[in-house]
């Protein structure tokens, strides 16, 4: 009962939520490697993926002209960044190394993921974590290299104490003097 009372058991459901958002990353990023052939046939599924979007009625038209006109002609690029990217913030959110920049980069390539069409249950599993890191965010530093490295405090909008002092009393003391 003393565990609930501090808190430490919200932090560590937290700090399970986030090892989970990596792991699933970790995840995405080794499959599109070792069983979709991203790396032995380059460009091969991204591409039909890609050509499948442009003709998905659940894809905007915005973002089709951005597949058409960017992403189709780096699909090569994007064939070996996307598993890897992938993999780095997977590990990045297991270990709790850059939390904070790591989530908004998941969200960031998550978003896209739903812009061409990718809407499934995962993917709104894991946009939900996100958000929720991101909602309990001082929670989801418990456990993490951020914290033991003091990275923690980069992304915390610390509070100014801006020193003011009154005009009217200097004015006083001047005339008081004279």
């Amino acid at each position: 009962m003393k565990i609930i009372k501090n808190g430490r058991l919200f932090a560590v459901l937290i700090v399970l939520i986030r090892f989970l958002f990596g792991l699933g990353w970790l995840l995405a990023g080794v499959t599109k490697i070792t069983e979709k052939l991203w790396f032995k046939e380059p460009g091969v599924f991204l591409n039909n993926y890609l050509l499948h979007s442009l003709q998905s009625s659940n894809v905007p038209a915005f973002y089709k002209t951005f597949i058409e006109t960017i992403v189709l002609e780096h699909v090569l690029v994007l064939n070996y960044m996307i598993p890897i990217a992938q993999i780095i913030l997977g590990l990045f959110l297991i270990t709790g190394l850059f939390i904070l920049p790591s989530i908004l980069i998941c969200l960031f390539m998550h978003i896209n993921f739903i812009l061409s069409g990718n809407m499934n249950l995962i993917s709104l599993i894991l946009y939900t974590n996100a958000f929720s890191l991101l909602m309990f965010r001082s929670n989801m530093y418990s456990f993490s290299l951020d914290k033991y490295f003091h990275l923690d405090t980069l992304f915390i909008n610390k509070k100014r104490k801006i020193k003011t002092f009154s005009i009217s009393a200097k004015k006083e003391k001047l005339s008081v003097h004279s």
